[in-house]
């Protein structure tokens, strides 16, 4: 096996339909992806993770899946991709997909041909009931616009289940086709030359479904399976998963009772992710903390994906009831910024009112925390949302390059584009877009180009160890160290809006020449490390030594 690549990657997180419009049809696609790799290769990116590309209805944002094996019309076809990976492989950057395998759309060939007969070799792709189960008015993914799990068919007479949306039937795991057919699907798309998958949903995949039973058995195994299928197909190819489960289940996504990295390579750290939004709207470092005491230690091999915006709203369902209060009364009093009575449909910038220390500190402190790092489309300009759009298309909207009509994103109409630009305000495009901040150098595309080439310059952040460093300081003030092979950075991240004087006088006999590789602005030199000053929002990026 190849060196383990994610470990040291900065993940980009992009949908087609909402990047860049090649041919002003309205709508992004492959082409004006494929316009903008210098854009992400300068920012510093090295894995382009996309939102799902197969044709689709588009109920629920592409995750409605009719053909596995194809690309969505909209965008190109299988040539533009495999141009994609080409141009994308020339710049460094390697591109992951969305394998979304848990449902179909109720329009995909299998579910029409399940659907209509006992004698399909369908039918049994997916998971039917005779009568409505008990359980079906429970575990529903988006309650208030879901029901129940479980929708009757008139034409096959049966109750069939779907986790998600009524128009996005379960695929049945027991089945060993439909398992054959799941590896069949990454094989191909490995063989066309993406470097692995974001698997969506994953612990609703392994789940083995009893009708009238809410807490069906998993059968993780079948990660197993998939992992082995995947590494001998592609030997450096990556699964990345969404399991957004309770802490001592974690590990088991990871691998088996034998305490091996033999299942998923990476899991979304949304334990970590929910602190981290505590800890800046408490702006106490006391959660933070916890979170990185609190998660297991990983097998070899295994690593965490860290994150403060992504594709969907921020759930705040791993905390307390009261715990969510604050953070609602922060960052999303309003009823129309909240989602599901567990989440934020935010950005981040408007979050934290569009305060320039305030998005640079939160930045800094995830980039330097254990893991990797995915960044979602838009967030390295401080792009905004737009409130008026259902659910979580609030964050949805088009990339803003340039001060041309519908921020560069389309030459289309406004009323003929696919997904709507933000104008006017403190955030439209207008105010905020990428050739603005390209020409000034204190822009925070700017500084996130910074940001991220200093953090490859230390490797022992996404490969190293992590710990917090225990020493007198405002309850507002996280101090944490990374360990590895290249040496040992110490980070100073200060959540508050006062300054802070702290002692880190402990670590001066491990110090070679301690100097700020990364500060929100310059500081006295750290001499023996025994007053060490951060500003109120500030940071500092320590390199403590480095190994030869």
């Amino acid at each position: 096996m190849t060196d383990r690549w994610y470990r040291k990657a900065v993940v980009y997180c992009a949908d087609i339909d909402t990047f860049a419009d090649s041919n002003g049809d309205g709508c992004g696609d492959i082409r004006g992806m494929i316009g903008r790799l210098d854009y992400l290769a300068r920012l510093g990116v090295t894995c382009l993770w996309l939102n799902p590309i197969h044709p689709t209805p588009d109920r629920d944002d592409g995750y409605d899946v009719t053909d596995f094996y194809n690309v969505d019309p909209r965008f190109g076809n299988l040539g533009d991709f495999a141009e994609l990976l080409h141009q994308a492989g020339n710049l460094g950057i390697k591109v992951i997909i969305d394998l979304v395998v848990n449902h179909t759309s109720d329009q995909h060939p299998w579910f029409q041909s399940a659907r209509s007969s006992p004698d399909s070799p369908y039918r049994d792709w997916y998971v039917w009931a005779d009568h409505a189960p008990d359980d079906r008015k429970q575990g529903m993914v988006f309650p208030g616009e879901q029901d129940e799990t479980w929708t009757y068919d008139r034409t096959a007479k049966l109750w069939y289940y779907h986790r998600f949306y009524k128009f996005q039937p379960d695929l049945n795991i027991n089945n060993p086709e439909v398992r054959e057919e799941i590896k069949k699907i990454c094989a191909f798309w490995l063989q066309l030359g993406v470097a692995g998958f974001r698997m969506d949903a994953v612990p609703f995949i392994v789940e083995q479904t009893e009708p009238g039973n809410p807490n069906s058995p998993k059968d993780l195994e079948f990660l197993s399976e998939l992992r082995q299928w995947v590494q001998w197909r592609k030997g450096d190819a990556v699964l990345l998963a969404e399991a957004n489960v309770e802490p001592d289940e974690l590990l088991t996504f990871f691998g088996d009772a034998g305490g091996s990295n033999n299942r998923i390579h990476m899991l979304f750290d949304f334990y970590l992710n929910s602190r981290l939004i505590l800890a800046l709207a408490r702006e106490d470092a006391e959660p933070i903390i916890d979170g990185l005491r609190d998660t297991p230690k990983l097998p070899e091999g295994a690593q965490w994906a860290t994150f403060l915006r992504n594709h969907d709203e921020i759930d705040l369902s791993r905390l307390t009831a009261e715990q969510r209060a604050e953070v609602f009364a922060k960052f999303g009093p309003d009823e129309n910024m909240q989602l599901y009575g567990r989440g934020i449909r935010r950005r981040l910038a408007p979050m934290l009112g569009n305060d320039r220390r305030h998005v640079e500190l939160a930045y800094a402190l995830q980039f330097s925390l254990r893991g990797t790092p995915v960044l979602r489309y838009g967030e390295e300009i401080g792009m905004g949302d737009d409130l008026s759009q259902d659910g979580r298309n609030a964050i949805r909207t088009a990339m803003q390059w340039n001060l041309t009509a519908n921020g560069g994103f389309s030459s289309a109409k406004k009323q003929d584009l696919a997904r709507p630009t933000i104008e006017g305000g403190d955030f439209g495009w207008e105010t905020v877009n990428v050739t603005l901040q390209r020409h000034d150098p204190s822009s925070l595309l700017s500084w996130f180009e910074r940001m991220i080439r200093t953090l490859r310059e230390a490797p022992e952040v996404g490969t190293g160890t992590t710990k917090h460093i225990d020493v007198p300081a405002p309850t507002s003030v996280l101090v944490h160290r990374a360990d590895g092979e290249t040496g040992t950075m110490v980070f100073v991240h200060n959540l508050g809006s006062e300054a802070a004087t702290l002692d880190l006088s402990s670590l001066y006999p491990e110090a070679e020449q301690p100097n700020d590789v990364l500060a929100d602005q310059e500081y006295a030199e750290l001499g023996k490390c025994d007053k060490v000053e951060v500003a109120g929002r500030g940071y500092r990026w320590i390199r403590l030594r480095r190994m030869p």
